[in-house]
This record gives C-alpha cells, sequence and structure tokens, in this order.
C-alpha cells in the first residue's frame, strides 16, 4: 500500500511518502553539511513526517481530495518521529521534530506534550506503520547524532540550525509538490568579484586627499581579506567609504575561504534601500536580494519572495532586526533562512546601534556563529563601541580589518563640537534662525514640535521630519531639503532622531540636543559631510525645558552628559570609549534574562523577549495628505476584500504611519481613528503640511521619538 504525505497537486499526482521524506532529507543534508552536521539533518528529514503514515491520516488525505469536509486529520504527525528519535537514543532531535510546523517548544512543553497517554498510543501506531513501509528508518541510530554538547547555549543553537535546515527542507519540496518553479542560476562569487574590480577600476586614479585616504583604507581590506575566518572590526571615520570598502573585503574573504555569501545587516529600512542600490549598480539587479519588511519587490517575483523566505542569494541586504531576530526566533517562517548565515561572511554596519539590554545574548550568537557555523563577522561603524568591556565578548580575538585607524579619523576631523548655551526654544530658534542652512535634532516630536513653533514665531518657514509624517511625505521634504540645500537657498530642519542614519545630507552647522553619545556623534556625520568648508560645527544644546525618552536613552543622555562636561574629544577613535566604560557598568546587558532562557532552553520565550525595536504600534493611513481619493479607493476595496490585500498593502504603505498602541486607544476614544480591517486605521483627524499628523494634544509623555 502506498503511502502519501501530501494530497495531489495541478497535474493530479500524489506526493508519496517516502519520495517526500527521502528529498527532504537529503536538501536537510545539504544544508547542513555547511556546519557539520550533515547527516543529522538527513535523519531530521527522514523522520520529520513518519506520523502520517498513520491509517487516520491517509485517509483524510484522501478524503480531502475528493471534498469532503471535516475530515479527522489523524494523529499529530510530527510525534511519532520524536517517539522513534528518543528511542534510537537521539533525544536533541525531538525540539527540532515537533517544532517543524508550529515552531521550537521549551523542554518543559515537549515533556507535557509526551505525557499524553492518547497522543503517545496513536503515534505509536503510526511509527509501527512507518517501519514496515519505509525500510530506510531500520537502519538509523544514533551513530550518525552528534555526541552531547556539553554547553546549553551550543546546544541551543545547534537546534536553531538543525530545525532551520530541516523546515527550510520542508518547505521546499512541498512548494516543489504543488507549485514547482525554475530556480534561476545564481552568479559565483567570483563572478561578482571580477565586476566589483571592474566597477573600482572606473573610479580613476584619487583626486583630492579624501579620495587618497578612501583608497588606502580600500588597500587595507582587501589585504585584511587574507586574515583567516573570524570576527573583525572596521572603523572608517564617516566619509571613508566603508559601504564599497567593506563588501570588498567580504568578496575576497568568502573567495579565499570557501565562504558562500555576503550579509550585509543595517539599522534602518532606508539604509537598507540606498545601500541595496549602491550594490545593485555594481553587481546588477537580481544578484542582490533586499529583505526588509517593506521591499515592493518581494511581492511581484516568486523566486524573490522565495529567496526573502530562505536568503538563498549571494548578496543579502537586510535590515539588522530581520538577522538579529531571525536567530532567536522560534517560528518556522523566520527561522528557515537561518542555516544560509553558515560559512557567511556577515557586516553588522552601525553596530553602535545594537540595543544595549540585549548584548549579552546579541554578543554570544555571534561568536558562536564564528567560532562553530564558519562565519566571518564585520563589525562596521564610525563609532565603534567597546564590546570587549562585556564578559560575554571578552574571548574572541575581534581583528582590525584598519590597521592604526586612528590616523584616517584625525585626517577627516571635519567638524567641531560646541556646547550650546541655550537657555529656551526661543533663544535656540533665534540662533538658528541666523544660520543660512542648519539642521537641529531633538530627541522627542514633541520638542520637535516646540522648535518649530518657535521658528514659525519668529517668522522663519522650516522644514520638519519625523515619524509623524508618513514615508512619501518623508521622501518629498528630504527632496525638497535636497534642492534648497544644492540651490544654496535657506534651510531650516528640525528632526528628531529619523534622520541620524540613512540619509545623506550636509549641513554646514548641526545642532543636537544632549542624547547617547553615539547618537551625537551620528549627527555629527550630518555636518559638513563632503568636506566643503575647513571646518563644520555641531552644537550640543542641552535645555532645561527639553524631554527625554525614558529608561536606557535617558540613562544614556546623563553618561553622555558626563563625559562631554570631562572635556572628550569625539574626533577620535578612542574618545567614546569612556562613554561606554561608564554605559556598560550601569546598564544591564541582559536585562531581559534571555541568557538563563536559552540554557533551559525556552524558545518560546526567548523570541518574545528578544525584540530589538518595541513594535507595540498599529499602522495608520492618512489619506489627506495627497491622492486622497485614491488612497480612500484602496480602503474601501482592502475592506470589501475586492482585490489583492498585499498589492493593496504595497499601494498604502507610504501612506501609513505607524502610532504606539496607547496613543492610538486614545485617538480610538475620540474618534479620530477607525479600523479598515484588522491591525490597520485610518486618520480622520488633521494632517497638516508642516507637523504631518496632528494628535488633539501636545502631551509630551507618549510623544517621543
Amino acid at each position: 500500500m502506498d503511502l502519501y504525505a501530501h494530497s495531489s497537486n495541478l497535474s493530479g499526482t500524489r506526493h508519496t511518502l517516502g519520495e517526500h521524506l527521502r528529498r527532504v532529507a537529503d536538501l536537510a543534508k545539504g544544508f547542513a553539511g555547511a556546519f557539520g552536521y550533515a547527516e543529522a539533518a538527513a535523519v531530521l528529514g527522514l523522520l520529520h513526517d513518519i506520523g502520517k503514515a498513520h491509517p487516520d491520516f491517509q485517509a483524510y488525505l484522501l478524503a480531502a481530495e475528493s471534498g469532503a469536509r471535516h475530515a479527522p486529520r489523524g494523529p499529530d504527525h510530527k510525534m511519532a518521529g520524536v517517539l522513534l528519535a528518543l528511542e534510537r537514543g537521539m533525544g536533541a532531535a525531538a525540539l527540532a521534530l515537533q517544532g517543524h510546523h508550529g515552531g521550537l517548544q521549551s523542554a518543559g512543553a515537549l515533556k507535557a506534550w509526551l505525557a499524553d497517554n492518547a497522543a503517545r498510543e496513536r503515534a505509536t501506531q503510526a511509527l509501527h506503520q512507518a517501519l514496515e513501509a519505509l525500510p530506510e528508518l531500520a537502519g538509523i541510530d544514533d551513530a550518525v547524532w552528534p555526541a552531547t554538547v556539553n554547553d546549553p547555549l551550543s546546544a541551543e543553537v545547534l537546534v536553531r540550525f538543525l530545525f532551520s535546515s530541516l523546515v527550510d527542507a520542508d518547505y521546499l519540496d512541498t512548494a516543489a509538490h504543488f507549485q514547482p518553479m525554475p530556480t534561476p542560476e545564481q552568479e559565483t562569487l567570483d563572478v561578482l568579484w571580477q565586476r566589483f574590480e571592474a566597477h573600482h577600476a572606473l573610479l580613476g586614479a584619487p583626486r583630492s586627499p579624501v579620495d587618497v585616504m578612501r583608497a588606502q583604507i580600500y588597500g587595507h581590506c582587501l589585504a585584511a581579506a587574507e586574515m583567516p575566518a573570524g570576527l573583525f572590526r572596521l572603523a572608517v571615520p564617516t566619509g571613508g567609504g566603508k559601504t564599497l570598502s567593506g563588501m570588498g573585503f567580504a568578496l575576497r574573504h568568502a573567495l579565499l575561504h570557501g565562504q558562500e555569501r555576503i550579509v550585509v545587516a543595517v539599522p534602518y529600512i532606508s539604509i537598507t534601500e540606498q545601500t541595496a542600490q549602491v550594490y545593485r549598480d555594481v553587481f546588477g539587479e537580481q544578484v542582490v536580494l533586499e529583505h526588509h519588511s517593506q521591499a515592493e519587490e518581494l511581492g511581484e517575483d516568486p523566486w524573490m519572495r522565495l529567496a526573502a523566505e530562505n536568503w538563498d542569494a549571494p548578496i543579502i541586504v537586510t535590515t539588522t532586526v530581520q538577522l538579529l531576530e531571525s536567530l532567536f526566533s522560534n517560528k518556522p517562517q523566520r527561522a528557515r533562512k537561518v542555516h544560509r548565515l553558515a560559512r557567511s561572511v556577515i557586516i553588522l554596519d552601525e553596530v553602535q546601534s545594537l540595543p544595549v539590554h540585549l548584548l549579552d545574548a546579541t554578543l554570544d550568537m555571534l561568536k558562536r556563529l564564528t567560532s562553530d557555523y564558519g562565519a566571518s563577522i564585520v563589525l562596521s561603524t564610525a563609532t565603534q563601541p567597546a564590546f570587549d568591556l562585556i564578559d560575554t565578548f571578552r574571548d574572541p580575538a575581534i581583528r582590525d580589518i584598519v590597521p592604526e585607524a586612528e590616523r584616517y579619523y584625525s585626517r577627516m576631523r571635519r567638524v567641531r563640537y560646541e556646547p550650546g548655551r541655550h537657555t529656551s526654544w526661543g533663544d535656540l530658534a533665534a540662533d538658528l534662525g541666523q544660520q543660512r542652512q542648519a539642521l537641529a535634532i531633538v530627541n522627542t516630536k514633541a520638542d520637535a514640535m516646540a522648535l518649530l513653533d518657535a521658528l514659525e514665531a519668529l517668522g522663519h518657514h522650516p522644514l520638519h521630519l519625523s515619524t509623524q509624517l508618513c514615508g512619501a511625505h518623508r521622501r518629498a521634504v528630504i527632496a525638497e531639503m535636497r534642492r534648497r540645500l544644492s540651490a544654496g537657498e535657506p534651510c531650516q530642519l528640525v528632526s528628531t532622531q529619523v534622520v541620524e542614519a540613512g540619509v545623506d545630507i550636509d549641513f554646514p552647522v548641526v545642532y543636537r540636543a544632549m542624547g547617547p553619545l553615539d547618537a551625537i556623534v551620528q549627527a555629527a556625520g550630518r555636518c559638513n559631510r563632503e568636506g566643503h568648508l575647513r571646518e563644520g560645527r555641531v552644537v550640543v544644546f542641552d535645555l532645561p525645558e527639553a524631554h527625554t525618552a525614558p529608561g536606557f536613552y535617558r540613562t544614556a543622555t546623563g553618561e553622555a552628559r558626563t563625559v562631554l562636561a570631562q572635556g572628550i574629544d569625539l574626533n577620535t577613535l578612542a574618545g567614546v570609549r569612556p562613554y561606554y566604560e561608564l554605559l556598560y557598568r550601569d546598564v544591564d546587558t541582559d536585562a531581559d534574562n534571555i541568557q538563563a532562557y536559552r540554557r533551559e532552553p525556552n524558545y518560546p520565550e526567548v523570541a518574545a523577549r528578544y525584540r530589538l525595536i518595541d513594535d507595540d504600534s498599529i499602522a495608520v493611513v492618512v489619506p489627506s495628505y495627497e491622492r486622497e481619493d485614491w488612497v480612500m479607493q484602496c480602503l474601501e476595496s482592502l475592506a470589501r476584500r475586492q482585490e489583492d490585500p498585499v498589492r493593496l498593502l504595497r499601494h498604502l504603505q507610504p501612506y501609513i504611519v505607524n502610532v504606539y498602541r496607547r496613543r492610538a486607544d486614545e485617538y480610538l476614544r475620540q474618534g479620530l481613528l477607525s479600523e479598515v480591517v484588522s491591525g490597520l486605521y485610518v486618520w480622520a483627524g488633521r494632517y497638516d503640511a508642516i507637523r504631518g499628523m496632528v494628535p488633539p494634544s501636545s502631551d509630551p509623555s507618549g510623544f517621543v521619538i
């Protein structure tokens, strides 16, 4: 009797259970070979669906084909494989097998699941059926399974990588049955290196002192690529060309050490888009996978959608959130890409932006990627945090890609930091208004409103950037700002932190509210960026009436205030170290106790606690910004389910403002929001041409960042 894994596809062919198990085993074996556990992954592939051999499950598949509803599905098809793994001494496989559909669970949840005697009895029946029908199961024993991993954190990561290999293989083989799709031939890294060299040759000989410095940094990157795989630090001052030089290191390093792909992770979607375009200009459109929550092309090309799910591409540009939260996720959809990180070169850009309260877990995971999974990791930023001060990261040797990097910071000294003497928003506005072109960055949206009010009261016409503006509005403001700067017209811009990274702009003067030191240095990167002036000015002001976001941000601001009072030099690489010494002393780098949950292991709890950003917000469409009739038509079609919701949401994305749930609840009570579909709302309040979404009150406590 034939056993089936899946019902008939469009051509009328059923997917036999034996064929599916063998194919998943082969795929998983290939994936896990990158980190030395090929045979163990193959075992998972053979075992993962053997519970489908139960007569009730086979009857369910046939009934489903005939259109019958509510047919009994038979036993949980995952338990039979778990029981066989336990019987053959492969207990560590149990969590991956149990979770291959619903997600990795905790050790306690697995034990409780196995305590269901009725379910065990039915799973045992399925197991006997599978052993009779599938002779390859008889040869499975613990000889192919890895020896016991004594370190609980190493074991926790190994389960993640094996789980990733299994679920990706399962998804791919199931999709090949139901929707076979040709896979485009990928370019080799050798070909990409040739293109990269050709592109670099087009740049020609250095024409300025900055060009000379960039060429020297590029040379250091190529020389450092010959060092053995591991952890690297790329410290390059703003304007030093680290985007292309870092890729030069990564490509050459991967070629020399047999690594398979380059993953570039940056903190903001806006930087992802810019960085991906830089690399597409070098390598071509189809080579670079841009993966983040708003990448529009993912909805169009089936291969691009698949590649985004499992990162099967030679060059991936993604967000830090997508990369790191996938590594700590327990969900199959997010975890399936994780195995691709083995034998990869990973560039973590702007690493100073990693949340301090997650550093223990983050740095431990990065360390294990290099020591156990053949990855090389590049910590790249102009403001290098002192990770060596954290216990989790004391052991590994981090090698510098650019030797004696401090000399380049001296040569690229573009700004002078000075303390502001302002005592009020009006005082600051008067100073700002005297500058023909100036940028002011504040800590909260409430403060941005206060400064806008003060500037307008003096007769100025400032621009404004914050997350109160929808994406289309922000892009329009940036375009107008660049036009004014290029034309030499008066331009005062008031912004929150959204401008500190990912927006390539160049002001002669930048005013920055007292905040975390790395944020102040990031703000300075928007000043005299191209070096047209002998020296730009960065004015750090500290108004009594200004607001600071609570929690870590407020603590880091206090530490910055302390070290700035000591007169440190922010134009040097070493200048920020005293700040990090204070910060890592006073802030718990494992505040959510994630490492303890990893040791249990408790995968759902780890996933719930490891969140890089507070995403307790809702999406609100602001139809009154522009194209109001068209936006309303999209919303009506979405509510009536008249068109593809993915396509409609993609159209609406530029007109969305994310609102914290606590504020949204207020707006709902006030009748300013209405729900279109679950999780998507429309704004009925005022939307201002300068301020964007204008709340009915200006309570600063809920009006930050």
